[in-house]
């Protein structure tokens, strides 16, 4: 696998990503009961922005950098601030957590975390990165095989997080699919966020059929596109798909996708909030 995410760390993408996972993990502790998260391509759970990988794309300066340090923003996307400046704790923006780690500033003592990642030098990094925390645990292993080897989970609440690096998209579809019905089928009480690509909108119909299928319990669909999706070059976009998300996780993202698309993208930038199979 080629594909280092220390090139768009803190891009657009990974800016929905983490607003939507922190927005889901902020409903779920909200209760008092324990919650596992299992994160199935976790990288190396920390990047460095003033690193040569990230300052050659800019990515991270034209995403979280367009949020950082600006005011009356909405909660859910403040909440990310917050959690990114933990990482930068002399206000300069330098650094930005991976999922891991964003996963771990939501999480509370009782809670646990599994990170797997397959690449060896980027699951070395990861574990060093989360030694001494002894709620999280790293793994060095596919992280699709690992929603059958880990789950069911002793916790009965939970999220399991599917950040495949879609090298190449449309194969990456039935994997993502297939690690989504076992991990509902292994923990019925669970819930999944897949993260997409978005380059050309008409490779994302199939997905979308297939997915609706796996969600009796509802299917929120996230989405922001910073161009229009004309381009199979480049990523235009990218979304979150929620199975059985927690209650008024919609309503938290709501007010988010729209400053979203107006700070990070460009001409025609857009969003959407939609449920693609209601909650029961």
């Amino acid at each position: 696998m080629n594909y280092r995410h220390a090139f768009h760390a803190g891009n657009h993408a990974d800016v929905l990503k983490h607003v939507t996972l922190l927005a889901w993990l902020d409903a779920l502790t909200a209760k008092d009961s324990p919650v596992f998260v299992l994160d199935t391509h976790g990288g190396r759970g920390h990047y460095a922005l003033d690193a040569e990988a990230a300052e050659r794309t800019g990515e991270g300066q034209a995403g979280i950098g367009r949020l950082w340090g600006r005011h009356g923003l909405p909660a859910a996307v403040q909440r990310l601030c917050e959690v990114v400046g933990r990482s930068n704790p002399d206000g300069r923006l330098r650094a930005y957590p991976g999922s891991p780690r964003i996963a771990l500033a939501a999480l509370r003592p009782q809670d646990r975390l599994a990170a797997c990642e397959l690449q060896p030098e980027e699951a070395a990094t990861l574990k060093a990165n989360l030694a001494g925390d002894p709620r999280a645990a790293a793994h060095a292993r596919d992280g699709y095989e690992a929603t059958r080897a880990l789950l069911p989970p002793k916790e009965k609440r939970g999220l399991v997080l599917i950040d495949p690096p879609y090298e190449a998209q449309e194969a990456e579809y039935p994997r993502v699919l297939e690690a989504v019905g076992t991990a509902l089928e292994r923990w019925p009480t669970g819930g999944v966020a897949v993260w997409y690509p978005i380059k050309q909108r008409r490779a994302l119909h199939g997905f979308f059929r297939q997915a609706t299928l796996l969600a009796p319990r509802g299917l929120l669909c996230a989405e922001v596109l910073v161009r229009p999706d004309d381009s199979p070059l480049r990523l235009n976009g990218s979304g979150m798909l929620m199975f059985h998300p927690p209650w008024k996780l919609d309503a938290a993202l709501a007010p988010a996708l729209p400053v979203l698309a107006r700070m990070l993208g460009e001409h025609h930038a857009s969003h959407r909030l939609e449920w693609l199979r209601p909650a029961p």
